[in-house]
């Protein structure tokens, strides 16, 4: 694989997957991640000096251009996956409207950061290149509690389109990844702060919503 990559979300979970899968085939990769602590697993992988990270704010464009730098100083940028993302419940009639608008832009912004990050570098080496922005069944099926995230992942899907449009001809390409729910890190710290009864009635929950009776591994 030619190439490099920016990951954002790239310590843990899906992030740090698809970070192992890029190397694995051959890419330089940058992680981006807001928590250091989660990206020490570079330091020690096989890759070398194409295993790369950064520590800092995804939806902040200072970060996301170094992140860039980093990984055009080993290759060509030819891939940035937008995946960096938080979870945080919040209802209308409970929660006021500029919270609510700032709980959508944790997950809004650092993809739209990401994206003008990569579609600038796209066109200025000329090669193209490829954006994916992860997404989540919840942009086309809601639940109970998840409007903030709900919202940004529709927003997210709209502006995949928007870009894939407008840029389809000058050869960068743009696509959303709709994941369902996935056994990560966060998602089991989720339930382990759920009392028994309550972390089992949102498994069964989960379990209706996915077409194999089970959340992702």
């Amino acid at each position: 694989m030619d190439g490099s990559y920016v990951v954002t979300g790239g310590g843990r979970g899906v992030g740090r997957a698809i970070v192992e899968r890029l190397l694995d085939d051959g890419g330089a990769v940058v992680a981006l991640d807001l928590d250091p602590t989660a990206l020490g697993w570079l330091r020690e992988h096989p890759a070398g000096k194409r295993a790369l990270a950064v520590a800092g704010s995804a939806s902040d464009d200072g970060v996301a251009w170094h992140a860039a730098d980093l990984a055009e100083s080993v290759a060509p940028l030819a891939g940035w996956v937008n995946n960096a993302a938080v979870f945080r419940d919040a209802s209308v009639h409970t929660t006021d409207a500029a919270e609510t608008s700032r709980l959508i832009a944790l997950n809004l912004d650092p993809v739209v950061v990401g994206c003008t990050t990569a579609v600038r570098r796209f066109l200025a080496h000329g090669q193209g290149g490829a954006i994916v922005n992860v997404s989540s069944h919840q942009a086309q099926r809601a639940v109970p509690g998840s409007l903030p995230y709900a919202t940004a992942k529709a927003a997210v899907e709209g502006l995949t389109r928007a870009l894939a449009v407008e840029y389809g001809s000058r050869g960068v390409r743009v696509n959303a990844v709709a994941l369902g729910s996935i056994a990560t890190e966060r998602y089991d710290a989720y339930l382990a702060g759920l009392s028994p009864s309550a972390a089992a009635e949102v498994e069964a929950q989960l379990r209706q919503l996915h077409p194999v009776g089970r959340v992702g591994r």
